[in-house]
């Protein structure tokens, strides 16, 4: 017997950092240390598909990739930084123009 392959929906994830300013320096590291090792923990894992930042602020973009809102949710919680983040989420559909696009590629355009 098979069983079908999980579903996936992706999702825009805006994420707005805002740190409190009396965030002892070391704390503030230690935070942004465990930040970077558990996005890439999720991005290996294939629920952060990619990233951008927002140049001129603590924020950035990505396409996040879970089964259901659930999902997301808990993958989005599971952030050291969570207690300090504003996050804004889109569900995604895919377009009719989808299969004509080149897509994006993990580089910057050079």
């Amino acid at each position: 017997m098979t069983t079908a392959a999980p579903q996936t929906m992706e999702w825009l994830v805006e994420i707005t950092v805002e740190l409190p300013p009396d965030l002892a320096e070391e704390n503030r590291a230690e935070l942004l240390r465990a930040e970077f090792e558990r996005g890439t923990a999720l991005a290996r894992a294939g629920v952060l598909r990619a990233i951008w930042r927002a140049p001129g602020r603590r924020a950035n973009f990505g396409i996040w990739s879970a089964p259901d809102a659930t999902a997301l949710h808990d993958a989005l919680v599971s952030l050291p930084l969570w207690p300090y983040l504003v996050v804004n989420v889109t569900p995604l559909a895919t377009h009719p123009l989808t299969a004509t696009c080149a897509g994006l590629s993990a580089a910057p355009a050079q």
